[in-house]
């Protein structure tokens, strides 16, 4: 070894006990707080120490004087770095304050005190409850759902009410940006928005062709209902649990529609609304994703609300309920009462037929009706009508079927273009979008034994040829009058005689259900006509009531049945 070098190895060994001290420093500076150490500072003084101590080593058994004027200028390197490190750990730690424009600090003030004033309200349930405790804050606020739903009766749109205040008061008890009260609607079988108010980012997939506008974005979720299956609202419900998101980007229910501000998710509470096991709806709330985060006690405070309001919910909904189904019936009362006024009293006497009828009303329904109407020597009338529905609305549909047809059969046309006619007239009023019927109507001219035939929906006309027995519909399918004003019906034309029987009934009949389930059928009805097909009209009706009344036997009769029989003498 030159003797030149053979202190090579100091500068290294030395390097290495600054890296030593260098460690211990930082871990005091950490300590005390008084500036940030990265991970990276403890890594830079782990590799010093690395390189010193290799370097000594290499040193003591290497020659050359470049090897040593590494090693000093390590050593320099490790004795700059020692006395800032030594003052770090001398002196108190400071606030570091940003500078920031008066217009930014405002900002940030603002958002400040808005966020304490969320948790002040969330975590103490408001001090203006007069220093109340958390749980008498609470009772107020179930007391005050419990009010507002026994308001609601008596109001229009008291439901509609009712969910807005609870929906606000969520909204405002948690510090929410966004609520939402949704209800479950059993018949779509969907969960629909029915509140709405504040910053709701979507967390749903929104229409590709919707403008990303917030008007546009807010309207789309106030009317927006969502099935149970695919989406966060449905899948949250059918689960029956309250849930909070914090993290939505990597959570899969929620969808991320925009980097908009307006559309890019914070957090959300999703509170079903329980009563009884069952869930009637569900509360949504969000936050922004410039806001903190909901916490779990916000949660538990939004399912604690929610159990509340949903108490008063479904006390309202089922006081509709109720309401509704005795006005229904009222109005069943009524348009029955009034159904028999419609009826004929007493069927005339027409020349060479022998005419049978019953009508069998179903209670609290109005639908059926049939009429015989003598117009002129060559012209007698048979009508059978079903409307669609119950009550006065269908008691209305068939007062107009009544008198149009009674107004129009008396005109030289034929049967087709006579119910043509009726339906141009029922569907051209506004108000009978949702009402409809099926009618068939039969035209027959005893001096020339000729029949005309139309119908429309679900009456057909049956012609049961006394000759041969055999049976047959004389009418096609077609649609039901009052639903499309273009329908043209059809007009048919057979020659009768002597012994045969035209048959004209409703669906209520046919589709009479025993306590096995199983319908009465047109097949039977026709079995039952032909094997009376001997006697009077009357008895062949006759034979037909009672047959299906002992077929229905104990079973509840849920439409009106009706039959109207005319046998050719």
């Amino acid at each position: 070894m030159n003797l030149n070098n053979s202190f090579a190895f100091i500068p290294f060994f030395a390097t290495a006990a600054e890296a030593i001290a260098i460690l211990v420093l930082l871990f005091f500076v950490k300590r005390k707080g008084t500036a940030r150490v990265s991970f990276t500072a403890f890594a830079a003084a782990a590799i010093l120490l690395a390189v010193g101590l290799v370097g000594g080593f290499m040193g003591t058994s290497t020659e050359g004087t470049t090897l040593t004027v590494i090693g000093i200028l390590l050593f320099i390197a490790g004795l700059v770095i020692i006395p800032y490190l030594a003052v770090l750990c001398t002196f108190e730690p400071q606030k570091i304050v940003k500078l920031v424009s008066p217009a930014e600090n405002e900002k940030i003030e603002q958002a400040n005190k808005a966020y304490e004033e969320n948790l002040r309200r969330s975590q103490g349930i408001l001090a203006e409850e007069g220093g109340t405790s958390v749980d008498a804050a609470l009772m107020s606020i179930s007391r005050d759902f419990a009010v507002r739903a026994s308001q609601s009766f008596s109001e229009e749109k008291g439901l509609t009410s009712l969910l807005e205040y609870v929906n606000k008061t969520l909204k405002s008890k948690t510090g929410a940006d966004g609520a939402a009260i949704l209800l479950v609607d059993d018949f779509e079988d969907v969960i629909a928005v029915k509140a709405f108010e504040g910053d709701f980012p979507p967390p749903y997939k929104l229409p590709d062709d919707m403008p990303h506008k917030p008007v546009r974005i807010a309207t789309n979720f106030k009317f927006a209902s969502f099935p149970f299956h695919d989406n966060v609202f449905g899948e949250i419900a059918s689960s029956a649990k309250p849930e909070l998101i914090t993290d939505p980007v990597n959570d899969m229910r929620i969808y991320q529609n925009g980097h908009e501000d307006f559309l890019e998710c914070g957090s959300y509470i999703f509170v079903p609304l329980k009563t009884g096991g069952s869930v009637i709806g569900e509360a949504a709330l969000a936050r922004t994703k410039a806001n903190k985060p909901f916490t779990e006690d916000e949660l538990e405070l939004a399912t604690t609300l929610c159990d509340f309001a949903a108490s008063s919910i479904k006390t309202v909904i089922s006081v509709r309920e109720l309401v509704e189904y005795n006005s229904a019936a009222k109005e069943g009362e009524i348009a029955t009462e009034m159904q028999k006024t419609l009826i004929p009293a007493k069927l005339p006497k027409v020349k060479g037929t022998e005419i049978g009828v019953f009508l069998n009303a179903a209670e609290d329904v109005c639908g059926d009706y049939y009429d015989v109407i003598v117009s002129r020597k060559d012209r007698v009338s048979f009508v059978m009508s079903d409307i669609a529905g119950k009550g006065l609305n269908s008691l209305v549909i068939m007062i107009m079927v009544r008198a149009m047809i009674r107004l129009v059969v008396n005109s030289m046309q034929d049967a087709g273009t006579i119910l043509s006619w009726v339906n141009r007239g029922i569907a051209n009023e506004s108000y009978s979008n949702d009402h409809f019927g099926s009618c068939a109507l039969v035209n027959y001219d005893p001096e020339s034994q000729e029949i005309q035939c139309a119908a429309g929906g679900n009456t057909p006309v049956l012609y049961i040829d006394s000759a041969t027995g055999e049976a047959k519909a004389l009418t096609e399918e077609a649609e039901v009058i009052g639903a499309d004003k273009t329908v043209e019906y059809k007009n048919f034309v057979q020659k009768v005689k002597r012994g045969d029987i035209l048959v004209l009934y409703t669906d209520g009949l046919v589709e009479s259900l025993n306590e096995d389930g199983q319908q009465y059928g047109q097949e039977k009805l026709i079995s039952v006509i032909k094997s009376k097909a001997s006697a009077s009209g009357k008895d062949i009706a006759t034979a037909v009531k009672n047959d299906a009344k002992k077929f229905i036997g104990t079973q509840t009769q849920h439409d009106d049945q009706s039959l109207l029989v005319i046998k050719i003498q």
